[in-house]
């Protein structure tokens, strides 16, 4: 109870007949049955070398239908030949029929962890000092734990949405080896997660070292992943002979020129609302480009002053940068053959083709070719940012975190949205889960979330999706 709230009831005890009102019973909000049930699918190994992602779908199914799901709401399915990388989609019927579904997105594998790496077992979920560690208790089991508890939590309350409501719980996100769930959903049972809008990880709050909110994120966007081959090749010849003509030469300066290439600045309702929002956070030089770059795109200084910051380049526009290297095929022979990985991040909606025509431009070399190195996809622009995707987080955002600035983001990485984006299924970012500067160690040894960053995270997303189920059209 805060301080003016608490000074309204001293007031109404004040004034007598009031008095005799019982007191309002807190709210039951279940938690700790969903700590139960966080607990268990952190618990449960997804990882590709030993773990099972259809059996945390079956558990999470499992607990549904022990909250009055009927089994014909709940899809466990497996890809074919893949007994342990399926999912769960769980389905939770609206008023009305017409209306277009919400999707909740999350997946549950998990990258791989060592036990002998870490300071406590990453399969055992531990809380300790205020944080909850664990393989996936961020990334992402925490978001797929909130939205199974949420169904739940809407079941028992008795809460009927316009809209009908779909979780979707999907294995192979983490790229370990195991089926993408949600690209085989997409492309195999459309009809079965068909929605006019979805809700995935991939954004969230950023906490100060102190532990304070500082802003809140919403992924507005993802750029694609596309790996080229530049390769140059040579008749070759004895070392003791060499040419000047050596593919080893001819492939370094290519990706000199490369490395010196940057690829036009490109803005979108991600970008620009990010920077639009960033220069308030961010401020002196950076925070004044920022602001320019909006108004004027094409005032270099500000976009130069930018570019300096890795992760601000990052969002500009397509990157390229060379990962892998291959050449020669003996000590003492001249190369016959050298080439490189290059891997692009392109800015949603350019095309692939458009790409490779701009390293072949850098390169300026006829003989060293740029091949894709995996068959392109086709061009998708992001989603729209409108104030039917906005209003409803922003609303949300600022009962729980006040004056906290809600910001859009373009994804330079990647996450599940992009294969539901192919299929027409417009997918933002939402989380509400606040990380420390650390991030959460995702990926790496002694993953963690703050407690209350879960349990808050959970409130706003409860709080959203009502939002979102009950909008009109």
């Amino acid at each position: 109870m805060n301080r003016f709230t608490a000074a309204l009831a001293t007031l109404s005890i004040l004034a007598g007949p009031a008095a005799a009102q019982p007191a309002t019973k807190a709210r039951d909000t279940g938690e700790p049955a969903f700590r139960a049930l966080y607990k268990e699918l952190v618990e449960t190994n997804t990882t590709f070398s030993a773990g099972d992602c259809t059996l945390a779908a079956q558990r999470m199914a499992d607990r549904m239908e022990a909250a009055g799901f009927p089994k014909s709401d709940l899809h466990v399915f497996t890809p074919p030949g893949k007994p342990k990388d399926g999912g769960l989609v769980a389905v939770y019927p609206g008023r009305d029929p017409k209306a277009k579904a919400v999707l909740l997105l999350a997946h549950i594998d998990v990258v791989e962890a060592k036990r002998e790496d870490w300071t406590r077992d990453p399969f055992t979920l531990v809380e300790e000092d205020g944080y909850f560690y664990g393989r996936g208790s961020f990334d992402d089991k925490a978001q797929a734990a909130i939205w199974t508890d949420l169904l739940i939590r809407y079941r028992r309350e008795g809460y009927k949405p316009r809209r009908t409501l779909k979780v979707a719980l999907t294995c192979g996100e983490e790229g370990g080896g195991q089926v993408n769930g949600a690209a085989w959903l997409a492309q195999n049972r459309r009809d079965l997660i068909d929605a006019g809008i979805a809700l995935n990880e991939g954004a969230g709050g950023q906490l100060s070292p102190d532990g304070k909110p500082v802003v809140h994120t919403v992924l507005a966007g993802e750029k694609t992943f596309q790996n080229f081959v530049v390769e140059a090749t040579n008749a070759g010849g004895h070392s003791s002979r060499p040419t000047p003509d050596n593919a080893i030469y001819d492939l370094a300066r290519a990706l000199d020129r490369i490395s010196r290439y940057e690829f036009p600045l490109q803005l979108n309702d991600a970008t620009r609302g990010f920077f639009a929002g960033m220069a308030k956070v961010v401020g002196g030089e950076e925070g004044a480009a920022m602001t320019r770059i909006v108004a004027d795109p094409t005032d270099k200084t500000a976009d130069a002053v930018l570019r300096k910051n890795p992760s601000y380049r990052a969002v500009m526009g397509t990157t390229c940068i060379p990962t892998l290297l291959e050449g020669g095929h003996a000590s003492n022979a001249l190369p016959q053959r050298a080439r490189a990985t290059v891997n692009c991040r392109i800015f949603p909606g350019e095309p692939a083709e458009a790409v490779r025509e701009a390293l072949v431009q850098a390169i300026g070399n006829p003989e060293v070719k740029v091949s894709f190195a995996n068959p392109p996809r086709p061009p998708k622009s992001a989603p729209p940012l409108t104030p039917a995707v906005m209003k409803p987080i922003e609303a949300v955002s600022e009962e729980i975190w006040p004056k906290v600035p809600v910001i859009p983001i373009l994804q330079a990485g990647g996450t599940d949205a992009s294969h539901l984006n192919a299929v027409g299924i417009p997918t933002f970012g939402v989380s509400g889960i606040f990380v420390d500067p650390d991030l959460g160690r995702i990926h790496g040894l002694n993953e963690r979330i703050r407690v209350k960053s879960l349990m808050d995270a959970r409130e706003f997303s409860y709080r959203l999706v009502k939002l979102y189920a009950d909008q009109k059209d």
